[in-house]
């Protein structure tokens, strides 16, 4: 079975909280993308993509908490959840995005990724307007029209 994953969005006017990520293994089976990819070969060549700050909805645990909790962890902010804006697909597991509202505090990396951030595995949060998002790769691309719209207004 695929484990959710729940996913905060955050605006800021006409800009979105995205985290960019490089991704790199030894090997395309430790790595996520190249097995979502379908990758075979000696080494996982890297990844440079952006996401929405999210992830697993663990047990117990709606998908709402989950997406508030992951804020938190990843970026430190704090908000309320405003609205479901859209569901779909990442890495074929089923997502929810969640807009969020009463943002409060500053967006600083933390938890997790901070701790595993380096040269193979980074993580850079940013704020950026739509027309960022297919230079940054933002996954999944289905998401993208969707968060297009509601930063247009």
């Amino acid at each position: 079975m695929l484990i959710p994953r729940a996913v905060a969005v955050v605006i800021d006017g006409q800009r979105v909280l995205l985290m960019r990520r490089f991704l790199k293994r030894e090997a395309p089976a430790d790595c996520v993308m190249c097995r979502y990819e379908g990758r075979g070969g000696p080494s996982c060549p890297g990844h440079a993509y952006a996401i929405l700050p999210g992830g697993h909805v663990e047990d117990g645990e709606s998908a709402e908490q989950a997406a508030l909790r992951e804020l938190w962890e990843e970026t430190t902010l704090e908000a309320r959840i405003d609205r479901l804006l859209c569901t779909g697909r990442h890495n074929r597991r089923p997502a929810s995005y969640y807009l969020m509202k009463d943002v409060r505090g500053s967006a600083v990396l933390s938890g997790e990724e901070a701790e595993a951030n380096g040269p193979d595995n980074s993580y850079e949060l940013m704020w950026v307007t739509a027309d960022a998002f297919a230079g940054l790769n933002l996954v999944p691309e289905d998401v993208r029209e969707p968060l297009a719209r509601l930063l247009r207004g």
